[in-house]
């Protein structure tokens, strides 16, 4: 458990250094900067599956290219939701997205939800009102970006349990970095701004704390008992507030602490609930 723990807390960490990152590249456009994301992870990617002779193409092509888009919607609109509220608050609605996944496994999927489930999407929907509602000082349009961002997360939960076992996990990887390269950097032409000095570093690590971050957080899943460390993901929103706060002097409100916590508490509670 003590592995598992160390493993989510760096996860944790790999991805609010990712968020703080994307938050301080304002000047470049979020396509250019999903380009980077996805080049970076590519070094890992690319590599691992030639070097294991495990197939680029993969099975499920057809699944595969629509988990890429669903996930390449969900991380634009993301990076995009960052540019106008806090990274906490961003980070925070993004992590309702399991939430959806359960409305479109019920959907499409057939399985079931246990009622108690429903109270606690229930108060993780509230916290996301209560953000809203009563933080007067919070632009809509972040929080409609970050809110349609989670429905994608959910979206891409559903296609990768469809996809289940049928394809190795690093290829599914592979064809969201290379689709979303491809899509991102052609949508970044026109408004093209050539990094210069540090910034290169700071693009292309981008790709490198996502590919760590999504690499222990497996690690962590593996090690330990699922609904003692899922909820520990949920360190990310603390170390991102925490972050925002003394780095970009980002400002939390009552309210706005309030509903981010009405949203991790109704998430854990659904973790831990479902897993037993």
């Amino acid at each position: 458990m003590k592995e598992a723990i160390k493993y989510m807390i760096i996860s944790a960490l790999a991805f609010t250094f990712m968020n703080a990152f994307v938050k301080s590249l304002d000047h470049f456009s979020v396509y250019q900067i999903v380009f980077f994301r996805s080049i970076g992870s590519l070094f890992f990617t690319m590599p691992f599956l030639l070097k294991n002779k495990i197939s680029l193409l993969g099975n499920k092509k057809g699944l595969l290219i629509m988990r890429s888009i669903f996930g390449l919607i969900s991380m634009t609109l993301f990076f995009l939701s960052i540019k106008y509220i806090a990274m906490g608050t961003a980070v925070s609605i993004r992590y309702i997205g399991p939430i959806f996944a359960a409305f479109f496994a019920l959907l499409f999927l057939n399985e079931k939800i246990k009622p108690i489930q429903w109270l606690f999407f229930l108060i993780a929907f509230i916290g996301v009102l209560v953000l809203k509602g009563f933080d007067t000082d919070m632009e809509i349009k972040g929080i409609v970006f970050a809110l349609i961002s989670a429905v994608f997360v959910g979206l891409v939960y559903i296609t990768i349990r469809k996809i289940g076992s049928g394809d190795h996990p690093v290829v599914v990887v592979n064809y969201f970095m290379i689709i979303s390269a491809v899509i991102g950097g052609v949508l970044a032409i026109n408004d093209w701004v050539n990094p210069v000095g540090k910034e290169w570093l700071v693009l292309l690590s981008l790709g490198v704390f996502g590919y760590f971050a999504q690499l222990y957080m497996t690690k962590a899943m593996q090690a330990g008992e699922t609904n003692q460390v899922a909820p520990l993901k949920y360190l990310e929103v603390i170390f991102t507030m925490i972050i925002g706060l003394f780095w970009f002097g980002e400002i939390y409100t009552v309210w706005s602490v309030l509903g981010i916590l009405l949203i991790v508490l109704g998430l854990t509670l659904n973790v831990v609930t479902k897993k037993k």
